[in-house]
């Protein structure tokens, strides 16, 4: 039998584990999938429960009768209150409103006669998958936990998905294995006393955006303010990013308001154009008992840095390896400086903020608003007007949109007004794919015609499709830093911020005239007045094209004996060949981030032993 294989991180902020029902059947699964170091927390009847790593801190548990209560990750609720919970339960189903009334972010787990609940958050940024192991349905937190019970490889179909740029969704939430379920972020998985027959139910919706920016930015202070207190409450020292942007920073303010010490964590850019040192340094001004630590520009790690060293497992490609270098390189000097968490401000572009597609709604039922707003993005985003009258005019569904992409994959990248007011980016695949991954992609796409989109406004679409696909990247990220010693949190992109901030009308929200006006309008009186009139963001662009030319022979290295290739997926030669022209013009776009990514995660694949 092929064990559930262990992990090489085991402390805070690292948590992952399989659920077992409360049969012999399945205590059966479980005693046999099971490492010698893995954690089990029980049933009542003494048979396993969960199975798997998890430090004692982010974890809290509750039974009551034949009632089980779990909560893994981060959330202040206590013991007593999940007890209580468990004694007053009467149905699984009544947990929807119970997980939507706690700040943090964790996965719930229930259990109540022989039946289980099993969900994890709205944003993604905890996911759930299940598959039938020897007949028994089991749930796992990772993707590559229940692949590797079965004994299975990587589906190469899903593979050829992974390469299109960008990958849409839901093509993008699909598990890489095939006897892999993943459950949709917005639902939970019912398992039947039975241990074998299991469905999705929904818990989550996103809310209207009804509330005006007045009513909602109190509501968005209190849970930032509750996302940081979560973090913070236990005092003790943390870390947070000081990026001088406006979202970092709003992290670093609230987390000194906490019984926490705080030290402060700045990387300046390589591009003297760069001016987040100076934004940085104007907070820092306001932190008078913040620790402010800034680090050489030059000796931070570049774009593409260290890509043939990575040997974190991984439950799919991300995006996220190009970057890793640069998001673990200053963790070590945290953790020598007693940080046992680091804060950032990631999520903040995706929730203070929005997609411009709102107006494309807001054309119809508010013209005239509409377009003096819209005159207003076309100079500032350089917009023509004739694309933008085409991409207003342009009222096809979301099925019909990717279905119609299918056809268009190998042609340039559409300009950025008809992906701003459209649907998203629509996915393109490059010169490198073979016609094989192509055909491959596109029947994924022609059978992706009938989905329904997140929400039936494009802009709530974008919005949820842009913070789910980010949240997939920092969970990867998230397992990287807890692996390096010192785990990270992204207050920004809890389900509870996350649903205030979306409640607040997109007109409000997204607007040429003011740069985030939501957190600016939050953190009135907690950020000083001088760090909130920034609006500008570091775009990085140098750090990218320096890592492209630095790291051209790792580049050439990874095609070497390429995976893809061998899976006849990529025409090595052909990358091999554009490894060595590392400034060609179309790199900029970062249109081999798919690619790299799923190379990097093949070689970093344990070996299958099928069982």
């Amino acid at each position: 039998m092929t064990e559930l294989h262990e992990s090489a991180g085991k402390g805070p902020g690292d948590a992952h584990f399989a659920v077992f029902n409360d049969r012999e059947d399945a205590a059966a699964v479980a005693r046999s999938l099971a490492h010698p170091e893995a954690r089990v927390l029980t049933h009542p009847s003494g048979r396993p429960w969960l199975v798997g790593q998890w430090d004692d801190q982010e974890i809290v548990t509750a039974y009551a009768g034949r009632t089980g209560l779990a909560v893994v990750g981060c959330c202040p609720v206590d013991a007593a209150e999940l007890m209580a919970r468990a004694g007053r339960l009467r149905d699984l189903a009544e947990l929807d409103a119970f997980a939507r009334s706690l700040p943090g972010s964790f996965h719930l787990v229930a259990a109540m006669d022989q039946r289980l609940r099993v969900q994890g958050t709205a944003s993604g940024l905890r996911l759930v998958f299940h598959a039938a192991v020897d007949g028994v349905r089991v749930a796992a937190t990772r993707a590559d936990t229940l692949a590797a019970a079965l004994g299975h490889a990587p589906d190469v179909e899903q593979l050829a998905v992974r390469l299109l740029w960008p990958v849409p969704y839901p093509l993008s939430e699909t598990s890489l294995w095939r006897a892999v379920t993943a459950v949709p972020p917005q639902d939970a998985l019912m398992v039947a006393a039975d241990g074998r027959t299991a469905r999705h139910s929904r818990w989550w919706t996103p809310p209207e955006p009804v509330r005006t920016l007045a009513q909602g930015a109190p509501l968005v202070r209190d849970a930032l303010t509750a996302a940081v207190d979560a973090r913070t409450r236990q005092g003790g020292v943390v870390s947070c990013d000081l990026s001088g942007g406006m979202d970092s920073t709003s992290i670093c303010f609230l987390a000194d308001r906490s019984p926490a010490k705080v030290v402060a964590s700045t990387w300046p850019g390589r591009d003297p154009a760069d001016t987040d040192l100076y934004w940085a340094e104007q907070a820092a001004k306001h932190l008078p008992d913040v620790e402010h630590v800034v680090w050489d520009a030059d000796a931070s790690p570049l774009v593409y840095d260290e890509l043939l060293g990575i040997d974190d497992l991984l439950d799919e490609p991300t995006i996220g390896v190009m970057d890793r270098s640069r998001v673990l390189h200053h963790l070590p000097a945290m953790a020598e400086r007693g940080s046992r968490l680091h804060l950032t401000g990631i999520g903040g572009d995706h929730v203070a903020w929005c997609s411009e597609a709102y107006y494309h709604r807001l054309a119809r039922t508010r013209p005239l608003f509409a377009l003096r707003q819209l005159r207003g993005f076309r100079a500032l985003w350089q917009w023509p007007l004739g694309g933008t009258v085409r991409a207003l005019a342009d009222s096809r569904p979301y099925g019909r949109c990717l279905a119609d992409a299918a056809g268009h994959l190998r042609e340039p990248l559409p300009a950025t007004v008809t992906t701003s007011l459209g649907w998203g980016m629509p996915p393109r695949l490059f010169d490198w794919v073979t016609t094989d991954a192509e055909r491959m992609a596109r029947r994924a796409l022609e059978a992706a015609s009938t989905v329904t989109p997140l929400h039936p406004d494009r802009g709530l679409h974008t919005d949820l499709e842009q913070i789910r696909a980010c949240t997939r990247i920092i969970r990867q990220w998230d397992r990287m830093a807890a692996r390096a010693g010192v785990p990270m949190a992204s207050p920004f992109l809890d389900d509870r911020v996350i649903e205030e901030c979306l409640a607040i009308r997109p007109d409000e929200r997204v607007t040429p005239w003011a740069y985030k006006p939501v957190l600016t309008a939050a953190m009135h009186g907690i950020v000083p007045e001088t760090c909130l009139r920034r609006t500008t963001k570091a775009a990085a662009a140098m750090d990218a094209a320096d890592g492209l030319r630095r790291h051209r022979a790792d580049l050439l290295a990874l095609w070497e004996d390429s995976r893809l290739e061998r899976l006849g997926l990529v025409d090595g030669e052909a990358l091999r060949r554009l490894a060595q022209r590392p400034s060609a013009p179309g790199l900029r776009d970062a249109i081999l981030y798919s690619t790299i990514a799923a190379e990097v995660w093949l070689r970093g694949l344990p070996p299958t032993r099928p069982r």
